[in-house]
């Protein structure tokens, strides 16, 4: 059988370009979120639960680094922790969110606990740091890809927002106003490495496969959130009304 031949570096990128088909900006609960018609409730239950993924970043990012031998590359990606973690004399994404918490009515103490946090959403953000612990740092590396698309989605937040949640406080804002520009650098970043390692067919569809896992992630946290927020079917609701699944946390 003849082997398939490699994509062009252009024609490798539309392809990586084109799983934005499948980002979660499509998912009817973010849509939901964007047209103005999520209750508040489903506002503050994705604010909540997104938090897990937001502490997770750093630990993701840091697990890269610890596999990666190439200081120049190490050099860029320690951006990416100082931008979440921040640094002692300015705050990060993961202080911005705790402001956005507040401004859509959370308590911080509650946010920051963890107890909050739907265990599907809880599974789908371990299973990815979990796989940037495991992986080759390349691999872990391009799996961030979906960035490509991030600039859309928060850009869409800071547009109809506004509008359709004046009871959110502007503060909260803030992260996305960030995230515009550090996400574009970051995909310009991740871009290099992808096109520059994957030069095969059979690596760039194992990078293509590697990109529709986290866009999976994304969508299954997405779908925790449907569940127990939009149907008011969170985990054991034939059994209690109780919150009763593990909320074990680190920070």
């Amino acid at each position: 059988m003849k082997q398939a031949s490699a994509l062009s570096p252009a024609e490798f990128e539309q392809a990586l370009r084109d799983k934005g088909a499948y980002y979660h900006i499509h998912h009817p609960y973010h849509v939901a979120m964007h047209n103005g018609t999520a209750t508040k409730q489903q506002i503050q239950g994705w604010v909540a639960n997104r938090f897990y993924y937001q502490i997770n970043i750093p630990m993701k990012d840091a697990a890269i680094m610890a596999n990666c031998p190439d200081r120049e590359v190490r050099r860029h990606w320690i951006q990416r922790l100082l931008d979440h973690d921040g640094l002692p004399d300015s705050e990060g994404g993961i202080e911005a969110w705790l402001r956005l918490a507040e401004a859509v009515g959370l308590d911080r103490d509650q946010v920051l606990s963890g107890e909050l946090v739907l265990p599907g959403v809880r599974f789908a953000v371990d299973a990815y740091v979990n796989f940037a612990r495991r992986a080759s740092w390349q691999e872990a590396a391009s799996s961030s890809l979906t960035e490509l698309f991030a600039p859309h989605i928060h850009q869409s937040r800071l547009e109809a927002w506004p509008t359709h949640y004046p009871w959110i406080e502007q503060s909260g804002y803030d992260y996305f106003r960030t995230r515009l520009s550090q996400a574009r650098r970051d995909v310009e970043h991740g871009l290099q490495i992808t096109l520059a390692h994957y030069t095969s067919y059979e690596q760039q569809q194992r990078m293509l496969e590697i990109l529709q896992f986290k866009l999976d992630v994304l969508w299954c946290m997405l779908d925790a959130m449907s569940m127990a927020y939009e149907l008011n079917r969170p985990p054991y609701h034939s059994v209690t009304d109780q919150p009763v699944w593990h909320k074990g946390i680190s920070l």
